[in-house]
C-alpha cells in the first residue's frame, strides 16, 4: 500500500480540525515554525500542506500576518434596496468599510450618461473596501452628482455610511433601478486589496440607484470576491 505523503497527512489533519471547529472562521492557524515542530517536518512540507488547503479555499494567507481560516460565502441580496451594512448584519456578519479614495472631479462620459448629467459635470467619487468579520469581500466605486449633494464626501468620511450620508444631504430613501452582473478576473491591485491571488474570480456588479422621482443618485461598480459572497436576487 503506497505511503501517504507527509504534506497530505498534515493537510488532512488541519482540514479535520477546521471541520471540527478547533479553528473558526477568521482564526489564524499556528505559524509555519509551530506546525513544523508539531508534525516534525521542515517548513517546505508545511507550506505545501497549507497551499493545498488554500487551493480548496479553506484558508487564505495575509501578507506578513499569517494564514487564516476562510469564511463561508456570505449571502448578499440584490433587491430594490441594497444596503451593505444591513445585508451583512442580517447574515450574522460584522460589516466594516475602509475608504481608499474620495474626490470631486468632472464626470467621464459613462458616469455622466448613467447619472443623467451633462458632460464633465462635477461628481463625487468614493472608492473603498468592504469587509465582513475583518475579511475583505468587495471593492467598490460609487459616483454621485456633486451639485445635488455638495457635502456628501464629508458626511461619508464622518459617518462611514452612504445611506446615512445621503440622508444628511436630504435624501431620505433611494432604490435600485438596475444591476448588471459580469464575471471578471482580479487585477494585481484588486488581488492585493482583497487578499486574493492575481486572476482569481470576481463578480462585478454595475448598478444605478434612483430617488422616488426616478432621478439617478448613485452609479456604482462593485467587485466581489467570488468565493466569499453569494449574490441572491430578491
Amino acid at each position: 500500500m503506497p505511503r501517504t505523503a507527509l504534506w497530505t497527512a498534515i493537510a488532512d489533519a488541519l482540514r479535520s480540525e477546521i471541520a471540527a471547529g478547533h479553528y473558526l472562521t477568521g482564526d489564524r492557524l499556528p505559524t509555519e515554525a509551530d506546525l513544523s515542530a508539531r508534525f516534525g517536518v521542515n517548513r517546505h512540507t508545511v507550506r505545501r500542506a497549507l497551499a493545498a488547503l488554500a487551493a480548496e479555499d479553506l484558508v487564505h494567507a495575509r501578507r506578513g500576518a499569517g494564514v487564516y481560516v476562510s469564511a463561508n460565502a456570505t449571502d448578499y441580496p440584490l433587491g430594490r434596496r441594497v444596503r451593505f451594512h444591513q445585508n451583512l448584519l442580517a447574515a450574522g456578519r460584522t460589516p466594516a468599510k475602509r475608504v481608499l479614495y474620495a474626490e470631486t472631479r468632472p464626470a467621464d462620459a459613462r458616469e455622466a450618461d448613467a447619472l443623467g448629467l451633462t458632460d464633465a459635470a462635477p461628481v463625487h467619487v468614493y472608492e473603498g473596501l468592504s469587509l465582513a468579520d475583518e475579511q475583505p469581500v468587495a471593492l467598490f466605486r460609487s459616483v454621485f452628482p456633486a451639485d445635488r449633494f455638495p457635502g456628501l464626501l464629508d458626511h461619508i468620511r464622518e459617518m462611514g455610511s452612504v445611506t446615512a450620508a445621503l440622508k444628511a444631504c436630504g435624501l431620505a430613501d433611494y432604490t435600485r433601478a438596475s444591476t448588471r452582473i459580469t464575471a471578471k478576473l482580479a487585477t494585481t491591485t484588486q488581488a492585493h486589496h482583497l487578499k486574493l491571488r492575481e486572476g482569481a474570480p470576481l463578480i462585478r456588479s454595475v448598478a444605478i440607484n434612483v430617488d422616488a422621482r426616478k432621478r439617478p443618485v448613485e452609479y456604482g461598480r462593485t467587485w466581489f470576491a467570488g468565493d466569499r459572497v453569494t449574490l441572491t436576487l430578491t
